[in-house]
């Protein structure tokens, strides 16, 4: 039986180019080139992940047309490099293997090179805010770009003609040239960028012209049966950039020379500033889903004969369809969303969705750019063993054994099911009448569907563990002697963190105090006026939460407001700034450099911590998020129940974290029991 998804399965064809299905892997960097910009046996492996799932392209994102010239980006692929064309043609090969399209994002950062020791240059000489930001980290004073002269626009050009003919002389038969985000395509297409008053700028079509040579060079180089998508951010968000009703006009000047138009939108600019342009193009888990597609829908509408391919927040092939069916776009690209299952498209031709593991948005993939290391998913840990376990298999163990899973949390579901693909005999013992741990409480807030959907597919897949043999023992909690009585061979101990509560702190006890996400869980304990003790994503989340029900909420945090959104980033990631940005509109009432001091019957007590100064704030409850803790205790009555070596302790037991350490270490501690 075939697929019902018939729209999202229907092929097509560009310039002579077959496109199974309209599923394009978005552009991703898993930053596994060498370091000086050469594919790898690695970059192969992991690629073979996502071509063997079945989506219709593999697109290497940020890759550089000359490293010596323009390198923003640790373990960036080169395309400068004529000895870098047999690593390309291993990538090719292996999707072509898959009847998928290797392709890559080609890129010159222009004023973004970082990396070269050099000022960067541009389409004109401007200080961005980019800049701006660094000079002032720096201590230094901001220093322009250079503006290019029409015999360096000539280079540059060429080397994105050159770039593309590498990919092609691999085996590659299509090229993404990144005009988007602020990059020096768009440096040049933006009149936020662009001020120049000869033919490369001024109106629109004549910001459009560097574009127009980039594609022409490729045309040149590559002929006319390679295929070129063009990346546009479908509005800048800034003030002063491109929006939607411009870059229609730029779609109009484009659509002779590109056979593809992948609409994105926002800029790198300003990532920790007040004005978060980057969101847009990496949106977080507060924000919509598919949020980016009414750009890509208007461009299509005022274009219907071009190709639009749309991304942003796409989580699934049903709502990839609905988009494709509606006319919205021609093709869906998706990045963390195949990252977090890149059998997705499997799943959905064989009309299994219920099956795929959802993404988070919680960008743990995009933490390792920084460091930077292999990239990795929160909710995948294949994503960055590729190399270790060939074709996504885990091995059989040599010998089967009797294991314990202690905890249901995600790091011990993930646990029961990497336990029994090993060939184990399992039993998972779960204290309360309930699977998924701390997400429970974490998937509460209307906001976190994205948790509420992965919590959901992870209690199907604890069932599927039930069905192929696992014991599920709920309102089951193990102790020693009942770990002892069954002579277990191995065990996983997954308990999770217990709150922090202060007991030196009066009336830290009484009725009107919760832990924040039991307050969630049973709002009708709550009163009109809350407090809320911790700056944490415990804290903001939970107070955002009964903010929207109408409460009046007050958030204390004890460090200092620059600490403070520092650790709340650490905590809760990208979305930290939404976070902030969100209580602020909302008048959020936040008191940094404040402790929690006392807690009476209507109101507690408060004490600045720079000045002592004791103050009250009145409320009927008190919501506490100041953290958690390892339960050391009872791994050290479990963790003798079995032989020493066979006993894992893993998730916030061992230091509290996130979903992602809880399910990595989980899955990577049972391929050695």
């Amino acid at each position: 039986m075939n697929s019902r998804y018939k729209h999202v399965f229907t092929p097509i064809r560009i310039r002579g180019v077959d496109f199974k299905n309209r599923i394009f892997m978005a552009p991703h960097t898993p930053t596994l080139s060498t370091l000086d910009g050469y594919v790898t046996p690695e970059l192969v492996d992991w690629a073979r992940m996502f071509a063997r799932g079945g989506v219709c392209t593999l697109n290497m994102g940020n890759s550089s047309i000359n490293c010596a010239e323009s390198h923003d980006q640790g373990f960036q692929l080169d395309l400068g490099k004529d000895d870098g064309i047999y690593g390309l043609s291993q990538l090719a090969d292996v999707c072509k293997q898959y009847g998928c399209h290797a392709t890559a994002e080609i890129n010159h950062a222009g004023e973004g090179t970082l990396m070269t020791g050099t000022v960067g240059f541009s389409s004109s000489s401007f200080i961005s805010d980019d800049e701006l930001a660094r000079a002032k980290r720096l201590g230094r004073e901001p220093i322009p770009t250079t503006e290019m002269s029409k015999e360096k626009i000539a280079e540059v050009v060429d080397m994105y003609g050159k770039a593309a003919w590498r990919m092609k002389r691999a085996g590659m038969d299509m090229v993404m040239i990144h005009g988007a985000h602020g990059n020096l395509v768009s440096q040049f297409t933006s009149p936020k960028f662009n001020k120049r008053t000869d033919e490369y700028g001024g109106s629109t079509e004549k910001r459009a012209r560097f574009a127009i040579d980039v594609c022409e060079s490729i045309r040149k180089y590559c002929g006319e049966n390679f295929v070129i998508e063009y990346r546009c951010s479908g509005d800048e968000i800034a003030p002063d950039g491109m929006h939607i009703e411009e870059t229609i006009e730029l779609a109009g000047v484009l659509k002779p020379y590109i056979d593809i138009l992948h609409v994105s939108a926002g800029l790198h600019s300003d990532p920790f500033g007040p004005n978060l342009y980057h969101r847009y193009w990496c949106q977080n888990y507060m924000m919509d889903r598919c949020f980016n597609v009414h750009w890509a829908s208007d461009i299509k509408k005022a274009h219907p004969d071009l190709i639009v391919c749309t991304v942003g927040s796409i989580m699934n092939l049903d709502i990839a369809e609905e988009i494709i069916a509606s006319g919205q776009a021609d093709i869906v690209a998706m990045c963390r969303a195949i990252t977090a299952d890149p059998d997705m498209p499997i799943k959905y031709a064989e009309n299994r969705p219920e099956d795929v593991r959802p993404c988070l948005r919680c960008d743990g993939c995009t933490k390792h750019l920084s460091v930077p290391k292999p990239m990795s998913c929160a909710v995948n840990p294949l994503a960055n063993m590729t190399s270790v376990l060939k074709d996504g298999l885990v091995p059989k163990a040599p010998v089967r054994k009797k294991v314990a899973v202690v905890g249901g949390g995600p790091g011990g579901v993930q646990a029961m099911e990497t336990l029994l693909d090993r060939g184990h005999d399992v039993t998972l013992y779960e204290k309360s009448g309930r699977l998924g741990g701390n997400l429970v409480g974490a998937a509460i807030p209307a906001f976190k569907y994205d948790i509420r959907d992965y919590l959901d597919w992870l209690r199907r897949n604890a069932a599927k563990c039930a069905d192929r043999g696992a014991r599920i023992l709920l309102n089951t909690e193990a102790t020693k002697d009942i770990l002892d009585v069954e002579n277990y061979d191995a065990i996983i101990i997954a308990v999770g963190a217990d709150p922090i509560v202060p007991a030196s702190i009066p009336g830290i006890n009484s009725p009107n105090v919760f832990w924040a996400p039991d307050a969630e869980e049973f709002p009708s304990c709550v009163g009109d006026k809350i407090v809320v003790v911790g700056g944490g994503g415990v804290g903001f989340e939970a107070a955002l939460d009964f903010a929207e029900q109408g409460k009046h909420v007050t958030l204390i945090e004890l460090q200092d407001e620059q600490k403070a959104h520092f650790s709340l980033r650490a905590s809760a990631g990208s979305v930290s700034h939404e976070l902030i940005a969100i209580f602020k509109e909302r008048g959020i009432m936040v008191h940094y450099d404040t402790s929690l001091a006392e807690v009476k019957d209507d109101r507690v007590v408060v004490k600045n911590m720079s000045s002592g100064e004791l103050s009250e704030l009145p409320c009927d409850s008190v919501l506490l998020a100041m953290g958690m803790k390892e339960r050391w205790a009872l791994v050290d009555e479990l963790r003798h129940s079995a032989p020493e070596s066979n006993v894992q302790f893993v998730g916030d037991c061992r230091n509290v974290a996130t979903v992602s350490e809880a399910v990595n270490q989980a899955f990577k501690a049972c391929l050695i029991v």
